[in-house]
């Protein structure tokens, strides 16, 4: 065998081995690897995170998942009733390495900006530090694109953008001003940041908005750890939320009996982000995961969208395939 016969035989096998990895993984092979060979959530133990819309989703299921391994919990959301549910739980599950102190219920609306700081000198005040924020509050969407009205293109910013943006901006000041110059930002963005799909216009920029906000915050401050997580379809009450074309509407449908990542599984991954400080890391049942690695490379990623068409693409992410 030649050297270049060898080559062509290595690069092959190399592609065969990554594309087998794709269509087997639930998660980018980065992130896989972390879960198994990485830190392990506990060594997080005795940190302080603050997780915004903790009240349902993926929110609770990561609050669950450092709560069992003794890390202090911050949970925001507007719905201080789940909250309390939500702290008696996570009591339960951290098997005594978190006393009632350790848990602060902090109802909180997202949108009204104007009292973020507020919000987060009660988080100050309560435990004394903040080691990470997770940018969790969000809202999906279901609509035709020429049909959407602008100003659900602005409510929906005004949440999964702007306001993100804001509590971040507060917080990266405190790291960089209080606590030396060192801290850790999460957001919980989406596949469909970097691979866009149909009915979900307004959606898919926001996400891509919010990951550039995420990626030159970690350009300009090395020091400051930026962790963007991206899930694909989720089994939470995520699609009964969704903004529509319409102001004021919801999109009211179930994801029940949908081919859907456990909010549980989407959990412990993005525990494991954190923990390991991954810029980038996305989770999903195939065939999400086989797209999330397509879309990385444009060309590949045009002739494979073009190949599905819009009705399954959108039967994919609404886990009908």
């Amino acid at each position: 065998m030649t050297f270049l016969e060898l080559l062509f035989l290595l690069f092959i096998s190399y592609y065969f081995i990554y594309v087998t990895f794709w269509i087997v993984l639930d998660c980018n092979l980065g992130l896989w690897y972390k879960t198994h060979f990485g830190l392990p959530v506990s060594a997080m133990r005795g940190q302080v995170v603050w997780v915004t819309g903790a009240s349902s989703g993926i929110g609770r299921a990561l609050a669950l998942e450092l709560a069992k391994h003794g890390v202090r919990l911050a949970v925001s959301a507007r719905r201080a009733a789940l909250l309390e549910s939500l702290k008696k739980d996570c009591l339960e599950r951290s098997n005594g390495f978190l006393s009632d102190r350790d848990v602060l219920v902090l109802p909180m609306d997202m949108l009204k900006v104007s009292n973020h700081e507020y919000y987060f000198e009660s988080v100050l005040s309560h435990f004394g530090r903040l080691d990470v924020l997770v940018n969790n509050a969000g809202r999906s969407q279901r609509a035709n694109w020429e049909e959407i009205s602008v100003q659900v293109d602005r409510d929906l910013f005004e949440l999964d953008v702007f306001s993100v943006v804001n509590l971040s901006r507060i917080v990266a000041r405190y790291f960089l001003q209080q606590a030396g110059g060192h801290g850790h930002i999460a957001v919980t963005s989406s596949i469909a940041g970097f691979c866009p799909v149909p009915f979900s216009a307004t959606y898919c920029a926001a996400k891509a908005a919010i990951n550039a906000y995420l990626n030159t915050l970690r350009l300009e401050q090395r020091n400051i750890d930026v962790t963007t997580f991206c899930p694909g379809p989720v089994a939470t009450e995520f699609l009964a939320e969704a903004f529509t074309s319409e102001p004021e509407q919801k999109y009211g449908q179930s994801t029940e009996h949908q081919k859907r990542m456990t909010a549980e599984r989407c959990g412990q991954l993005f525990a494991a982000s954190i923990v390991n400080k991954l810029d980038l890391a996305w989770c999903g049942l195939f065939p999400v995961n086989f797209l999330a690695y397509a879309s990385r490379y444009p060309g590949l990623a045009n002739i494979i969208f073009k190949i599905l068409g819009k009705n399954t693409m959108n039967k994919i992410r609404e886990g009908k395939l």
